[in-house]
C-alpha cells in the first residue's frame, strides 16, 4: 500500500492519477473523497457525519467515525487479498489518523507519503476549483503533518503531480 496524505488542494489526487500510470501493476484508488462520496448525502452536514463549515473547517461524529473505521478495514482487507492500493487521504487529526491507519493495516508493508504544499499555492487551487469551501486547503496544509510519520515527502508546491509520482515509483519498485 501507498498512503498519500496532505491537505485538500495539495496535490495528492493528480499524484495517484500519475502513480496509476507509472507503476507496472495496477494500483486502485482509494481516498477521503471516495469515502465521503460514498456516505448518504445526510451525513455530509452535521454532527453525526462530516460536517464542513463556512470557513473550510471540518468536523466530524461518531457515526462518521464507526463508517471511516469499516471502510479502512475493508481497504486493507481488499490489501490482504492482493490488491495493490493508493490511498489519497487527508489526516484531519495528525498523527492520531495515522494511528487509526496503523492499528488497521497491521504487518502490511505501507511507503507512507506526505504531500505538502505551502498554504498560499493551496488556496489558490482551491478557489480554482471550485468545489471546496474557501479557507480549508490553507487551514489543513500544515496541520494534516503533525506528528505524522513518513518514510518519504514531496512538494507540490512548486513540483508538477508527475514529478512526485516518479519520485513516489522509485520507492516501489
Amino acid at each position: 500500500m501507498i498512503i498519500l496524505n496532505g491537505g485538500s488542494s495539495a496535490g495528492k489526487s493528480g499524484i495517484v492519477r500519475c502513480l496509476q500510470e507509472l507503476l507496472p501493476e495496477p494500483w486502485l484508488a482509494f481516498g477521503a473523497d471516495s469515502f465521503v462520496d460514498a456516505l448518504p448525502a445526510r451525513m455530509r452536514s452535521g454532527e453525526e457525519g462530516i460536517d464542513i463549515a463556512p470557513d473550510g473547517t471540518v468536523q466530524v461524529g461518531e457515526v462518521f467515525r464507526t463508517l471511516e473505521t469499516a471502510w479502512t478495514e475493508g481497504v486493507v482487507t481488499m490489501a490482504r487479498a492482493g490488491a495493490r492500493i493508493v490511498i489519497d487521504e487527508i489526516f484531519l487529526g495528525g498523527a492520531a489518523s495515522q494511528q487509526r491507519w496503523l492499528r488497521a493495516l497491521g504487518d502490511l508493508d505501507v511507503l507512507w507519503v506526505g504531500v505538502r504544499c505551502e498554504p498560499e499555492v493551496a488556496a489558490e487551487r482551491e478557489v480554482a476549483r471550485g468545489d471546496r469551501a474557501r479557507g480549508m486547503a490553507a487551514a489543513q496544509a500544515k496541520t494534516v503533518h503533525e506528528g505524522v510519520v513518513y518514510d518519504l515527502e514531496v512538494d507540490t508546491t512548486g513540483t508538477g503531480p508527475m514529478e512526485c509520482a516518479r519520485v513516489i515509483a522509485s520507492r516501489v519498485a
